[in-house]
């Protein structure tokens, strides 16, 4: 796995350079602050911001692991894909897969999450029912500067959020891709296998 310094990060005061010094106010509570407010809500509440895909493809991917050979996970999770497909019939759900697939060590399903909103509610309703399963959230970017198997790589790894037990991923499919596009000198888009 790649280490979280091996990629850049702008600043996330970009746009904010001349903005006055925040107040030392503190809330009733004594702990938080009284924060400066706009009369508006940050656009992130409507669209995902860039570099994430706000297309077809969807801002995140929710992958929810079982292990294949443990008959109640295997239960619980085709359980739990049902239960998201009854509840959420507005999401993209895929095949309930009984095996690894792509850079993924152990048998899944994947959701897609297309806006903020569906983020929003399915993110904490998985935190209660995704039960004794691992569950990575990555997000799809759309960085045109860079090759796709190094986007994927970075949103599989340092921008990955897990829920449970963190599983290693196979991120070999990804760094063949990049060492393949380096030895060619390209930097054109590259297709991958479903992630």
């Amino acid at each position: 796995m790649p280490d979280s310094w091996d990629f850049t990060y702008p600043s996330p005061l970009a746009g904010y350079e001349n903005a006055p010094p925040l107040p030392e106010e503190r809330a009733d509570d004594g702990k938080s602050f009284r924060n400066p407010q706009t009369g508006a809500l940050s656009s992130a509440y409507e669209k995902f911001i860039d570099p994430l895909d706000n297309g077809r493809r969807g801002g995140f991917d929710v992958h929810i692991y079982y292990f294949q050979n443990n008959a109640e996970q295997s239960q619980y999770a085709r359980e739990l894909w049902e239960r998201v497909r009854r509840e959420f019939p507005e999401l993209r759900i895929y095949t309930f897969w009984d095996r690894p697939i792509g850079p993924h060590p152990v048998a899944m399903f994947e959701v897609n999450l297309l806006t903020p909103a569906q983020f929003g509610a399915f993110i904490p309703w998985l935190a209660i029912w995704r039960g004794p399963l691992s569950v990575l959230v990555h997000p799809n970017t759309t960085e045109q500067d860079v090759p796709h198997a190094e986007r994927e790589l970075r949103n599989h790894t340092q921008r990955a959020i897990w829920m449970g037990e963190r599983l290693p991923l196979d991120v070999g499919l990804f760094t063949a891709q990049i060492r393949a596009q380096q030895r060619a000198g390209g930097t054109a888009e590259s297709a991958t296998a479903s992630s």
